[in-house]
């Protein structure tokens, strides 16, 4: 990293002020003057690499105007990785919450820097060869099992989110976001919340959900190893084959600019082998899979028609934004086609 930017250079984020407040909170943990960058690829939260010149750490905070309630919550966050950093799911180790929106705006938490590249297109991905990348398609359904086994009581997660009824909150829930975004009309999205509310499932034994889980949300060593899962902002408890429907979602859908997903490299599994790994590692049924895809595709349309409104109003920063609102009609329609075929 080149010296100090400034605050243009990196929106919401006041360096000056950040080291006052690590100098309180956190003191010992950053010395001298700070430098940082804006990570690309993320649509919603803001991330930054801070650094000293010694030391690096990653700041989060929520995106510039046009919150949604319940959404970019950096206390539930920063509480989920603080839980469970020391189990079987590799997360970053926290440093510091500052819920006082007086010293960046926002609330915002610092972690600890981890090495690692979340992959997000096939050209990325593709220099691990076919073997390499079934490895990594293979860790990402072993951690995510992982996370679905952690019994939430036991790392202090117990009253980490309602269970009961969660299917259909989760349905209510993301209608009510979409009415918070609404500036356009969608056709079929009505109609795929009512279809969603009248078809609810059986839910799936209780658990702790990522709600955002996906490759590019992972972090993959040049080894080819998972060492840390990333953007826990929705992560709740609940029925965890949400997880596993969205991150089918996900597979062959492009998250951003650059070309063909990742997930569309050679040696990349299908998704029925993916199920079938998931069932096999978990014992749990996947039987209505089809209900929780087209529910991951419903979610994922109002996430990018948020996006949409923020950018149209010029609230977004970085680049690719331009084109999230494309993705929301072809959700839509995939998710009618998941339900007819459930």
């Amino acid at each position: 990293m080149s010296g100090p930017r400034s605050e243009a250079e990196l929106p919401g984020l006041d360096l000056e002020r950040l080291r006052a407040h690590l100098e309180k909170a956190a003191p010992g943990l950053a010395s001298g003057p700070l430098s940082g960058r804006v990570v690309a690829g993320g649509k919603s939260n803001l991330t930054y690499v801070v650094t000293d010149g010694t030391g690096s750490w990653v700041v989060r905070r929520p995106p510039l105007g046009h919150v949604l309630a319940t959404a970019h919550d950096m206390p539930r966050e920063y509480r989920v990785m603080t839980a469970l950093y020391g189990t079987d799911v590799p997360v970053p180790r926290t440093h510091l919450l500052c819920e006082d929106p007086e010293v960046l705006g926002a609330p915002f938490y610092v972690m600890e820097y981890v090495e690692g590249t979340p992959f997000r297109t096939r050209d990325e991905i593709a220099p691990l060869g076919a073997e390499g990348v079934r490895r990594v398609a293979e860790q990402l359904v072993t951690t995510l099992g992982g996370l679905h086994a952690v019994v939430p009581e036991e790392v202090g997660l117990g009253d980490f989110g309602r269970p009961d009824g969660f299917l259909e909150r989760q349905v209510r829930r993301w209608r009510k976001q979409l009415d918070a975004s609404r500036s356009r009309d969608i056709p079929g999205i009505d109609a795929l919340h009512e279809r969603l509310a009248a078809t609810l499932p059986e839910q799936s034994a209780p658990g702790i959900v990522h709600g955002d889980y996906r490759l590019d949300n992972v972090l993959v060593t040049s080894g080819g190893r998972i060492s840390a899962v990333l953007d826990w902002e929705m992560a709740t408890l609940g029925d965890p084959l949400v997880d596993l429907g969205l991150m089918l979602v996900y597979q062959g859908q492009p998250v951003g600019p650059g070309g063909p997903p990742a997930t569309s490299a050679e040696g990349y599994p299908a998704p029925e082998e993916l199920v079938g790994m998931y069932a096999a590692g978990t014992g749990r049924d996947v039987s209505r899979l089809g209900w929780y895809v087209a529910l991951g595709c419903f979610k994922l349309a109002v996430i990018a028609e948020g996006i949409y409104f923020r950018h149209s109003r010029g609230l977004t920063v970085g680049a690719g934004f331009e084109r999230v609102g494309d993705m929301v009609a072809p959700l839509v329609e995939r998710a009618h086609t998941m339900l007819k075929e459930d």
